[in-house]
């Protein structure tokens, strides 16, 4: 009788519901959809909103300087689990908590910034995924130029000292592809039809940009400027395609999200953040918009248009 009574009280014990907390850019708009590919992936898991599970959301709108504050707010929120967008809110909740575990949603060479010791073993408290970083933007300027063949000079928007792997990896292709390279920082909202009248002024032909979160919030600015100065650009994310720019070469956060959600799954259940390995991209989409080829006057060549994953018609 009293294994059947300490059954049934157990039984009624409330089960304790998770507390997710996502520190991120733009959590509404275009960039939602990586938030709600992370819910999907989580409610096939097996988890409820309202029922095992609550999320918090913290939206630092492109406003890096906001991020020590908010990654305050969740840790005070006894978070099980904080989810970051980018290295700039990855590196937030690194220096906000030592103890709640951290997953990053995607990010760039985590282990050059100090996020996490290593790969196959992270240490402390964060692990997630990371993409190979600069490394890429050499990929990105090859295919620029194939889809240019006339590219004589790029010029690369950047805002940030912690970019500065990427000017120098964009730099060094230019170099062996035998392209000039043009350097513009963009230092604020105020400094972007400044750059892209030094662009011209420079009579650069072809943009990249560096990642981060200050480019991704204003990524309808970009490429309006962009479109305006007749300048072919490549994007670091399909994003920006679907949202009317030219081209994009980059991993498929998506699919990154979801991985995240499969991550949170394993902390919820007890595994610890040291002992998840961090992971990187498994997949990379080549995007092109030919409406954003027509509107500046450009004809994709036959031979790269074979080559992207998916064409905006």
């Amino acid at each position: 009788m009293l294994l059947m009574l300490g059954a049934m009280a157990e039984a009624q014990q409330p089960k304790k519901v998770a507390r997710i907390c996502y520190l991120g850019n733009a959590v509404s708009g275009r960039q939602a959809m990586y938030i709600k590919m992370f819910r999907e992936r989580l409610r096939e898991l097996g988890y409820v909103e309202g029922q095992n599970i609550t999320i918090e959301y913290r939206d630092f709108e492109g406003k890096v300087e906001r991020l020590p504050d908010l990654a305050a707010e969740l840790v005070r929120l006894n978070c099980d689990v904080i989810v970051t967008q980018g290295n700039e809110a990855a590196e937030a909740a690194k220096n906000a908590t030592k103890t709640i575990p951290v997953v990053m949603a995607f990010g760039a060479d985590a282990v050059k910034l100090g996020i996490v010791a290593d790969l196959a073993r992270p240490g402390g408290n964060i692990t997630g995924l990371t993409f190979i970083g600069s490394e890429i933007f050499g990929k990105r300027l090859e295919l620029l130029k194939e889809t240019v063949p006339k590219l004589a000079r790029v010029a690369f928007l950047w805002s940030d000292l912690s970019q500065r792997d990427e000017l120098k990896e964009v730099e060094t292709a230019a170099r062996i592809l035998r392209v000039e390279f043009q350097s513009l920082e963009v230092k604020g909202p105020d400094d972007f039809e400044g750059a892209f009248r030094a662009a011209i002024k420079g009579r650069a032909n072809g943009l990249m940009l560096a990642g981060g979160a200050f480019f991704g919030f204003h990524e309808k600015r970009i490429i309006d400027l962009a479109a305006k100065n007749r300048l072919p650009a490549m994007y670091i994310v399909a994003r920006f395609v679907e949202a009317g720019g030219l081209m994009s070469y980059g991993e498929d956060r998506s699919e990154m999200f979801r991985r995240a959600a499969e991550i949170v799954d394993k902390i919820l259940k007890g595994t610890k953040p040291a002992d998840i390995p961090v992971d990187r991209p498994k997949k990379f989409d080549f995007v092109i918009n030919l409406k954003a080829a027509n509107q500046i006057g450009l004809t994709i060549p036959p031979n790269v248009l074979a080559r992207a994953d998916r064409v905006i018609r």
